[in-house]
């Protein structure tokens, strides 16, 4: 079996222990058996089995579990370039949709695109997210917004697990804003996502969550409760998109559902960190979007000292945050809200995992867990992100199996 030797330092990041605890191992050496990871330790103890396997050497850099994006629109077509010159000129996020742009606009291009074109669109962009060290993604719908695009979205992703290697959590997202054709009619589309969209999905096993955007121009809290009641009684665990941009209650609604994750939390209340620590409910942050909207990013030291587990993530989507690199993330979540290096690798990592329910199986480097892991060219995790460059990733694993 492989060993990893001559890891320089390794980040088990381990789920005990706190945001900044990711149990640091130097001098390192990592030992899978087909796709799990079998040991994991000083190199100085490798297991005497273990000496005489084919070695793998890390040229003593820093290995870490592979990073995990768990906020992605990952389907779509089209771009909206134009947008941020408006916004650039003080239009506001609002007053775009408002003028026939954001979501509705996507809606529009998705729903003419092919299925091959969006199928490559998003294996392109998954082999490029693999070469930045990412080897899970969280990828939503939303840009079908009707029963057959909402499933055609769902089902692209399915065609993706069999022809790339990173890793797909499903999310169903027919609730992101109201379609224009059910303007003035927005209980029939309620009516619709929750009695013909939500079975469908269910029926199928397309998706592993249901989100739903709680904010003005999108959806009311009773219309996510009800929504989301819904879903889970379909097998559908619970994610929500809340407090962007207006604090609308909405942390406090993801702790009463007992969502997986409240993503996004730029306005959140006192009241709705105090709610989510006491939940257990995973704050996903996603400073990229703040910086291209141009709002303060979500207090992530307020949340951290709460107790609220923090990941971050890219919400990579054609408007408001049209990148998926990861690593760009993580440095803004460093510098716009102050958290430490250490803090933003559990973020991408266990914490990651737990938003998207996979904690059990990926997030740490550990005995018995997926050998996903990614070899970055930094001496340790502050150089890594103090020191930004286009990429810093070496080589990544998916199962044991090197994808780049």
């Amino acid at each position: 079996m492989p060993v990893l030797t001559n890891i320089g330092l390794l980040a088990s990041c381990r789920d005990e222990g706190g945001q900044d605890a990711i149990h640091p191992i130097p001098q390192a050496a990592l030992v899978w058996r087909g796709a799990d990871i079998a040991w994991v330790g000083s190199a100085n103890a490798l297991p005497s089995e273990y000496r005489d396997d084919e070695r793998i050497d890390a040229e003593g850099r820093l290995a870490v579990p592979g990073l995990i994006d768990c906020h992605t629109h990952l389907a779509f077509a089209g771009w909206r370039a134009d947008e941020i010159d408006a916004r650039m000129r003080g239009r506001t996020y609002q007053e775009i949709a408002a003028a026939g742009g954001g979501i509705a606009r996507t809606v529009v291009a998705t729903r003419g695109a092919r299925t091959d074109e969006l199928i490559g669109n998003c294996a392109r962009s998954l082999a490029a997210m693999a070469r930045l060290g990412i080897t899970t993604v969280e990828a939503k719908s939303g840009y079908g917004l009707d029963v057959e695009n909402e499933i055609r979205l769902l089902e692209v992703y399915e065609s993706l697990r069999g022809i790339q290697p990173v890793r797909l959590v499903s999310t169903l997202l027919a609730a992101h804003v109201v379609p224009r054709e059910y303007a003035g009619r927005r209980e029939q589309y309620v009516d619709l996502v929750c009695r013909e969209v939500i079975p469908s999905v269910a029926r199928r096993r397309l998706a592993r969550f249901c989100d739903v955007f709680v904010e003005e121009g999108a959806f009311t809290s009773d219309e996510a409760r009800a929504i989301l009641r819904h879903a889970r009684e379909h097998g559908l665990d619970a994610k929500l998109h809340v407090d962007q941009l207006s604090d609308g209650g909405g942390a406090a609604l993801a702790a009463e559902l007992k969502a997986a994750s409240a993503d996004h939390l730029e306005c959140v209340s006192a009241d709705g960190v105090t709610q989510l620590a006491r939940a257990g409910t995973v704050a996903v942050t996603l400073p990229l979007a703040a910086l291209y909207v141009g709002h303060p990013a979500a207090p992530a030291r307020r949340l951290i000292a709460a107790g609220v587990p923090v990941a971050v993530a890219t919400d990579f989507n054609p408007g408001t945050a049209p990148t998926f690199h990861l690593p760009l993330a993580m440095l803004l979540a460093a510098t716009l809200q102050r958290m430490t290096p250490a803090e933003v690798l559990k973020g991408v990592t266990m914490y990651a995992a737990r938003a998207i329910g996979e904690a059990s199986a990926i997030g740490s480097l550990e005995p018995g867990k997926r050998a996903d892991f990614a070899v970055i060219d930094a001496p340790d995790v502050n150089h890594w992100i103090y020191h930004f460059t286009p990429n810093s990733c070496v080589s990544a694993y998916i199962g044991g199996v090197r994808i780049y």
